[in-house]
């Protein structure tokens, strides 16, 4: 699978704010302040993991049609790929 450039650049997002968090612990901020921006981040990453297995299932399925194979085992696996990632 090809990723775009939309998809790295949120993995850039994610990284430069886990690198704020770490900041932030080192600068002994508080508590909440922390916690409200690692469920930023869990979230981030729960989006981009949604977009990957998306985009991933969308261009399986179209290869899969093309070639006239059943996509109902495409699409579990990718179902499995969300429920794993919660």
């Amino acid at each position: 699978m090809e990723y775009s450039d939309q998809v790295k650049n949120r993995v850039k997002r994610i990284e430069g704010q886990l690198r704020g968090i770490l900041r932030m612990m080192e600068e002994t901020k508080d508590c909440k302040e922390v916690i409200t921006q690692l469920s930023a981040s869990r979230t981030a990453i729960d989006r981009t993991i949604g977009v990957i297995v998306s985009s991933n299932l969308i261009e399986c399925v179209q290869e899969a049609n093309e070639k006239g194979e059943n996509t109902e085992e495409l699409v579990k696996e990718a179902v499995n790929l969300l429920v794993k990632s919660r």
